[in-house]
């Protein structure tokens, strides 16, 4: 794994049938997030460039982002559509 300033990304984070695509994604492949978990981390990518660098997040942080966006604090005026 290698690190930029603050954020650990990910080319290789898991293999292909270790991530999951997120049930918010859009059945038009337009907007989807996978998700893999690996030992104390969760992985984040764009379906769309697998190849791609992944976030990387550990338990507690990601938790605390998932209770942020389910709060509606990091919507930044994005409405749906």
């Amino acid at each position: 794994m290698t690190h930029h300033k603050n954020f650990p990304v990910a080319t290789d984070m898991a293999p292909d049938g270790e991530w999951t695509k997120s049930s918010y994604s859009s059945q038009d492949n337009q907007n989807c997030v996978e998700t893999a978990k690996r030992p104390g981390l969760i992985g984040v990518r764009d379906s769309k460039d697998k190849a791609g660098p992944a976030l990387a997040f550990t338990p507690a942080a990601w938790t605390s982002f998932i209770e942020t966006v389910n709060s509606g604090e990091a919507d930044f005026g994005v409405v749906d559509s």
